[in-house]
């Protein structure tokens, strides 16, 4: 029985990665806490499980008194010397148990401790897993796909978690073995576990997808300043380049287009404006109004970030965008708010983009 059960703790070990020493601790443990509870002892149990004889000792410690003043921890010289002949008050009579001494309700709290032990251990990996990638992108399979919900549920490394509806790209479909990246949002450690946010629409994934594609980004010659995003339709990255010789909106489009589309490929599509960073508003508001020609920024007030972008008649709608969407993206990328007004007549852009 003892081989068996060090068999399958070392089963426990390979498949779920549990350390052995670490399960056999909380088997220990649960052992010396139900034979308390049996025997009414505070302390004096001990539990020795030593995996490479396949032994289980379980004992308790008794005091040789002349007088009983604790029964759980106390043997009067009579009784201790039926263990050991020459007992005296003051010695300490080490006494073996068996795991059948202990009674049904004690082994189903055993049995409850360890299964509490091996969770416990279970969340602290998964815990400890996700912590090391949070903020990052991983690549996850599917395994789950909730067809009331849409909810999917995803397998990431040795470990799962929920990727809700709305945290997935409108329009996009998934089938059981699919792999997709995902953005690990946030790990939290709470009562029922650890709780771990992931998402395909929070602009960080978008972050993450460039730095992996763009190596000046990856080494820190190109900087991502901001990124605005509506999942699924478009999305605006303002890039800037430390080094002068270093075109960054060039180093993340690459050579014809190669980066800039894999990003896109991994978005389902997704639209996505590169725009070059300026300290001077101005030129960094016009920029951010792409694929819009700008005339002219006038700052209508620099404390509350507020100005007034002049285009040419027959690029407001350009501006504006869909149903607004590239001004908002703009305003959300630059963080000023945007008042846009028409010309008519002869211009000359402020900037070509």
């Amino acid at each position: 029985m003892n081989k068996e059960f060090f068999e399958a703790i070392k089963l426990l070990e390979k498949e779920k990665g549990i350390p052995e020493a670490l399960l056999l601790e909380k088997i220990s443990n649960a052992i010396v806490v139900a034979a308390r509870r049996e025997f009414g002892a505070k302390e004096g149990i001990f539990c020795d499980l030593d995996p490479n004889t396949y032994e289980m000792h379980i004992y308790m410690h008794k005091n040789v008194v002349a007088e009983i003043s604790d029964p759980a921890c106390d043997m009067l010289v009579e009784e201790a010397q039926k263990h050991k002949a020459d007992a005296q008050p003051g010695d300490i009579i080490e006494l073996p148990l068996q795991i059948s001494d202990l009674g049904r309700i004690a082994a189903q709290t055993v049995k409850h401790v360890i299964r509490q032990g091996i969770r416990e251990i279970e969340y602290g990996q998964v815990l400890e897993e996700f912590q090391s990638r949070n903020q990052e992108i991983v690549t996850a399979k599917v395994m789950g796909i909730d067809p009331k919900t849409g909810d999917l549920t995803l397998e990431i490394g040795k470990s799962e978690a929920l990727l809700p509806k709305k945290e997935q790209i409108p329009g996009e479909s998934f089938e059981i073995g699919d792999l997709t990246k995902i953005y690990i949002v946030d790990v939290r450690d709470t009562e029922k576990g650890p709780k771990i946010m992931i998402s395909r629409v929070h602009s960080g994934l978008v972050k993450r997808l460039f730095e992996t594609e763009v190596p000046e980004i990856y080494d820190g010659t190109v900087e991502i300043k901001s990124v605005s995003r509506e999942a699924g339709s478009r999305t605006k990255i303002a890039v800037y380049s430390k080094n002068p010789d270093v075109d960054a909106v060039g180093a993340c489009i690459g050579p014809r287009g190669a980066r800039v589309n894999k990003v896109i490929d991994l978005l389902g599509g997704e639209k996505i404006d590169i725009v070059r960073y300026s300290e001077d508003p101005k030129e960094y508001i016009g920029a951010a109004l792409a694929p819009a020609e700008v005339i002219r920024v006038d700052v209508l007030d620099e404390e509350n970030k507020s100005c007034q972008v002049t285009v040419p008649d027959n690029q407001l709608s350009l501006a504006i965008g869909n149903k607004g969407q590239n001004a908002r993206l703009a305003v959300k990328l630059t963080g000023w708010k945007i008042d846009i007004k028409s010309y008519i007549g002869e211009y000359q852009p402020m900037i070509q983009l």
